[in-house]
């Protein structure tokens, strides 16, 4: 496969057409071609290298992706935003994602953007569910929520787990209501109709496997929502939108104030507060849940109230990567 490698040396950069290629054990790379020192020379000079058009071809996604994934860092770099202590360098590819999101995919027309989102809703409904342990493979998500066709042998739970996501992420797409006690039992209401009867807030003790904390005990549940609502309130003008929906997001789940659907009710979450500030929403991929869940774990040194930098570190990485990386393979 061929693909566009950037050197650096010095503080300078030098783009180049690299191929590589498996051979036994061993991935040999080699270079191709000199593309230039900026995207512009890359685009131009990636149209006089005939007698590679067919490999790049094979891999025009991948080389459109990173040219303008490039093109929009750019732009941000030359904007010269100021530094967040929780983001660290990772604040640059983040915002450039809003900027191509809110400068060119939102100019996209109707039925583009329609179908992107689309397919980023059953990109997502897959990987949410099944991080809780939904069987439904993801070409079997696509058939359902694209075309009506359930799988067979498969859990009308599990069926009924991936329709609720798409129906719930497309009510709140357009949504403008408020984080509060009401939205969040009524996202939770809709995630598990038809799955779970235990509607509202839990009224007995849960255990949570594989965690090294100890969820809200249920008299207090009430009590420490409103203490993360009054925290989200309180900083919703003050962090970074990916910061704040990342720290709500894990106060949310070590709350656990559900008998059933924390965890999806709470990437729900993480998403509206994403697309209430004008970000585009992101997926946290299944294949990596043991990440995402030591980035959780990591974050539990900070209790209800606080948010330390320290703490959250490791989460914030990680979703500031699973939002770059889901956003340039999806929207674009």
């Amino acid at each position: 496969m061929v693909y566009i490698y950037r050197k650096v040396i010095g503080n300078k950069g030098y783009y180049y057409l690299r191929a590589s290629e498996r051979k036994g054990t061993k991935v040999i790379a080699k270079d191709l071609a000199y593309l230039g020192e900026s995207i512009e020379e890359v685009q131009k000079n990636l149209t006089k290298l005939p007698q590679y058009n067919d490999q790049i071809r094979k891999t025009y996604k991948t080389i459109h992706n990173f040219l303008e994934s490039n093109i929009y860092l750019e732009k941000i770099k030359q904007s010269k935003i100021k530094s967040d202590d929780y983001l660290g360098d990772k604040l640059l590819e983040v915002e450039a994602c809003k900027l191509h999101y809110s400068k060119k995919f939102k100019h996209y027309n109707g039925l583009t953007k329609e179908e992107i989102f689309k397919n980023f809703i059953i990109e997502f409904a897959f990987n949410t569910t099944n991080i809780e342990g939904n069987t439904i493979k993801l070409n079997e998500t696509r058939n359902l929520l694209q075309n009506g066709i359930s799988p067979k042998d498969k859990p009308l739970r599990d069926i009924y787990d991936l329709k609720n996501t798409e129906e719930v992420f497309n009510w709140l797409q357009e949504s403008k209501q408020k984080v509060t006690h009401e939205l969040i039992i009524e996202i939770h209401k809709r995630l598990v109709a038809n799955i779970d009867k235990r509607i509202g807030y839990r009224t007995q003790e849960v255990r949570v496997i594989k965690s090294n904390f100890k969820a809200t005990p249920f008299p207090y549940i009430k009590a420490d929502m409103d203490i993360l609502l009054k925290w989200y309130e309180k900083n919703k003008d003050k962090l970074h939108p990916l910061v704040l929906t990342t720290i709500f997001h894990h106060k949310f789940e070590t709350i656990h104030p559900f008998f059933d659907g924390n965890g999806r009710t709470g990437r729900i979450l993480l998403n509206y507060i994403l697309m209430k500030n004008n970000y585009p929403p992101m997926v946290i991929h299944t294949k990596i849940r043991n990440n995402y869940l030591l980035a959780l774990r990591k974050a539990d040194k900070s209790n209800l109230k606080e948010s330390n930098v320290k703490d959250y570190d490791l989460l914030i990485q990680f979703v500031s990567d699973e939002m770059v990386k889901s956003y340039w393979n999806i929207f674009l």
